[in-house]
């Protein structure tokens, strides 16, 4: 998420531990792994917070300019400063929801106060009942605490309002597969995909999906669309791992698997799915 600056059965071997691997292998970081934080050094140039700091001057009582400078400050990696612009526009215009969601993001990722950060989710929605960006903030936090069905109702409504946001359904079919539902999860992913085809989590989560209910060679090809969009993965690696023994490329599965290890020493999912398979190969 950006600032506003405008108004995880083998075949033949403990199939059911190993599908919990890979489970385990997602759902523990999460994709887009809740890190949907950009960072661009470049924003907190000098030439360009000085240019902004210079509009600030000139009309200091412009909220919109403290908005956009607190937008520069975050994306540059500034937080504190981040926090202090948002603080002060919502001061100059407690209206502001934009300024309320931007804030909400420093809480929520960067100072871990999510009751502040809801505080504000709440307060931009208040303002302005159709402004996606806030439900689907609010929705991340919720399923950060574990509260899937108010994460489940904002996700709901993120995607009602905005149908061309990746990021709403990605979001809802981690609930739906968190419960199980891994069609409507799969069917939640396809759309991800087809808005969003460069981003490799929504690929591993419908390769995990498309595990569970039995289409290992498509669950196989996703995994390979992860690692190919991201090869510094050691969950996407150990996931395309296990999907290739499960298709019968052993050989293939336990090399992608030992690339998880090279990249993460220690990696628990790739250790213990390369253990299975050599105790599979030794029975």
């Amino acid at each position: 998420m950006r600032f506003i600056a405008t108004s995880s059965a083998l075949r033949g071997f403990a199939g059911a531990l190993a599908l919990g691997l890979l489970v385990s292998a997602c759902t523990s970081t999460g994709p887009t792994r809740e890190q949907t934080w950009v960072v661009d050094p470049n924003a907190g140039s000098t030439a360009n917070l000085a240019s902004l700091s210079a509009a600030i001057q000139r009309d200091p009582q412009n909220a919109v300019n403290y908005n956009v400078r607190g937008s520069a400050y975050g994306q540059a990696g500034q937080f504190q400063a981040a926090l202090a612009d948002f603080t002060t526009a919502i001061q100059l215009n407690p209206g502001y929801y934009q300024a309320y969601n931007n804030r909400a993001l420093i809480y929520r990722e960067q100072l871990n106060q999510p009751q502040a950060a809801l505080a504000d989710y709440n307060q931009a929605i208040a303002l302005n009942a159709g402004y996606q960006p806030a439900y689907l903030g609010r929705g991340i936090l919720y399923r950060q605490s574990g509260q899937l069905d108010f994460a489940m109702a904002d996700f709901d409504q993120a995607v009602t309002l905005n149908t061309s946001d990746a990021k709403g359904y990605y979001y809802r079919a981690m609930i739906y597969q968190s419960r199980g539902n891994h069609i409507r999860a799969i069917a939640d992913l396809d759309a991800a995909i087809a808005l969003d085809a460069n981003s490799p989590e929504p690929y591993n989560a419908r390769g995990l999906s498309r595990l569970q209910v039995g289409k290992d060679k498509d669950a196989m090809q996703d995994f390979a669309a992860a690692v190919n969009r991201n090869k510094q993965s050691a969950e996407f690696w150990t996931n395309l791992g296990i999907a290739q023994i499960r298709t019968g490329e052993v050989q293939r599965g336990r090399d992608s698997i030992n690339r998880a290890l090279v990249l993460k020493p220690g990696y628990g999912p790739a250790r213990d799915a390369l253990r299975l398979s050599e105790v599979q190969a030794q029975g």
